[in-house]
């Protein structure tokens, strides 16, 4: 596989996405190929079937590579779950130097300090990321190298997850015949896809909508300041629809996309769908109003728990921006309405944007993470020139020892 190729493999509860893309000359991120394989191995995020997981992940690979017509080594993988647990920490450390200036190794022991909190040992550290620095009471500073002072302090939002959970998608993967650079949480790649600048400097809150889970991530004065999950999301749905109308889940699902509505208000006239029954019954037809009531209290329950997750923060009062919608569940007719009306903020649908090629392909919130995973690759490549990549295999090695110290530590 090329330097300049990068492939994200969004893991989800509903489908498994894998998104090639490659840098031109000018530093252009162009989508080259996109693969999309239902995914059955996984529940709420999390891989409960290794070996169909493993199938689905490889079809989506081979569809992608067929497109791109590129061999996949390695990708950026997206984690997901409501065992994802995050919290802001603080850091402080003191300049020795004697010109007192502010070099990168003071940086690294002021994140390093942050750090050390205590994480109990089936967790696994998957993101610190800094939010801000303070250089002598200086507060707001983004980058303090090169700056002059005696105390470099800094608050770091850091992001776990289950040592079990990341070692069995490393597993799935590792399975299908890729190697993993690193995990990274979804929320946040989806972030680099449909978020501007301005929005992340307001205030603003990210909610990705996928089959298994619902992701949160809050933005204010561009940094990171809260993420979480919500344990439901588009499979919830679907399963009551099958309920409701006591059809098969995979008819539901169908139903679902093409004919549901979240906002029942929009619903016109008294359009009639036919439904078939339940192992070989009849058909029979259901009014699209009908439908729409058993689609809304359930996404309304979820926007609820969203907004209460949002509330919980100092944040909720601070979102400039409003509120804005991704992922696959976010596209049913309605949901933006019915989000408004939930949230009480300007609401808009998240569309990935920022990168060329096959534009029409990847340009739907249900590829936002796939395509942040992209954009997060490059990042991190850019920061890593130079110097030896993160993730990899060294991360599949500390994952495997914390195992191995947790499992002498209880059995």
């Amino acid at each position: 596989m090329e330097d300049n190729v990068i492939v994200g493999l969004d893991i989800g509860t509903t489908k498994i996405a894998c998104i090639i893309s490659e840098l031109d000359s000018n530093g252009e991120l162009k989508i080259v190929g996109v693969g999309v394989s239902p995914s059955d191995g996984l529940r709420k995020g999390v891989v409960v079937n290794i070996d169909k997981t493993v199938r689905s992940i490889q079809k989506a690979v081979d569809e992608a590579e067929l497109m791109a017509g590129v061999d996949v080594e390695s990708v950026w993988v997206g984690i997901a779950g409501d065992h994802i647990r995050a919290i802001n920490s603080r850091g402080v450390v003191a300049i020795s130097r004697d010109d007192n200036e502010i070099t990168e190794l003071d940086v690294q022991r002021a994140v390093d300090a942050a750090k050390a909190v205590s994480i109990p040992m089936d967790r696994e550290i998957l993101h610190v990321i800094p939010q801000e620095f303070v250089v002598d009471e200086q507060k707001g500073i983004k980058d303090p190298i090169g700056m002059c002072g005696v105390r470099l302090e800094t608050q770091v939002h850091i992001i776990t997850g289950a040592v079990t959970s990341a070692q069995n998608i490393y597993k799935s993967v590792d399975k299908a015949g890729l190697k993993v650079i690193d995990l990274v949480l979804e929320p946040l790649a989806s972030c680099y896809a449909v978020l501007e600048k301005d929005e992340k400097e307001l205030g603003v809150a990210l909610v990705d909508m996928g089959g298994g889970t619902t992701d949160i991530a809050i933005y204010f004065d561009e940094s990171i300041r809260h993420t979480a999950v919500v344990g439901l999301g588009g499979k919830n749905v679907t399963s009551d629809i099958a309920i409701g109308i006591r059809t098969p889940i995979e008819r539901a699902e169908e139903i679902k996309k093409q004919y549901g509505c979240a906002y029942s208000s929009l619903v016109k006239g008294n359009e009639y769908i036919s439904v078939p029954g339940v192992g070989g019954r009849e058909q029979r037809e259901v009014s699209k109003a009908v439908l729409s009531s058993i689609i809304e209290p359930r996404l309304e329950e979820i926007l609820s728990l969203t907004k209460r997750e949002i509330k919980r923060t100092e944040y909720a009062e601070m979102l400039g921006a409003g509120v804005v919608l991704t992922g696959g569940a976010s596209m049913m007719e309605g949901i933006q309405e019915l989000a408004e009306k939930v949230f009480e903020v300007p609401v808009k649908l998240g569309v990935p944007s920022g990168f060329g090629g096959l534009t029409e392909a990847a340009k739907s919130p249900e590829h936002a993470t796939g395509v942040g995973l992209c954009m997060y690759g490059v990042e991190q490549l850019n920061k890593c020139k130079g110097k030896k990549p993160l993730g990899g295999d060294d991360n599949f090695k500390k994952i495997f020892e914390r195992m191995k110290t947790w499992v002498k530590e209880f059995f």
